[in-house]
């Protein structure tokens, strides 16, 4: 199937109103349930989805490999959804759909497809797979799985510093003659 073709019937997939709920239609954000975290992919059509892979794994390897959160370097593939869940569970997750508008799904779709193939940038708080699937579903990148990460990071540096400057009061105040 050529491209134009892949992009239109992907694309013709409109929601049926006896598709049982939680079946995606293309455009839908997936949220993959990995055991120390969530992967998320673009759902394209037809059992397809889109998603960040490590670039130096086999692409039957990156798919659950927790090693793709450390990676700099990503890959953008095209893959059927239930390889890539394997023996994970998965949901719909259009979350930011109450704060953002999404674009029209042929937008989403091309833009997508445009990507296949490409090595892109990763970084686990600032360019993650969450970023990138809502970069394509509403032309801005989110990820509340980062914000959370940085809150969490900034939390235990602010513990550390307060630890550290009641040690270095604890030690003075002993070395103190009274």
């Amino acid at each position: 199937m050529d491209r134009k073709s892949a992009t239109s019937t992907m694309a013709s997939n409109d929601p049926n109103p006896l598709d049982p709920p939680g079946t995606p239609q293309p455009g839908d954000l997936i949220e993959i349930f990995r055991p120390a975290y969530q992967h998320w992919a673009l759902y394209l059509g037809d059992g397809y989805i889109i998603n960040l892979t490590p670039v130096d794994e086999s692409q039957a390897a990156a798919i659950s490999s927790v090693k793709s959160v450390f990676s700099r370097k990503a890959v953008v593939r095209m893959q059927l959804l239930k390889e890539v869940v394997g023996d994970d569970s998965y949901q719909v997750n259009n979350k930011y759909d109450d704060d953002r508008t999404p674009l029209p799904v042929d937008d989403i779709i091309q833009r997508s497809q445009d990507l296949i193939g490409q090595e892109v940038s990763y970084d686990l708080l600032g360019s993650n797979c969450e970023h990138f699937v809502t970069l394509l579903r509403y032309g801005e990148g989110v990820s509340e799985q980062a914000t959370r990460a940085i809150g969490a990071i900034s939390l235990v540096t602010a513990a550390a510093s307060a630890f550290s400057v009641l040690g270095m009061i604890n030690t003075r105040s002993r070395n103190r003659p009274f």
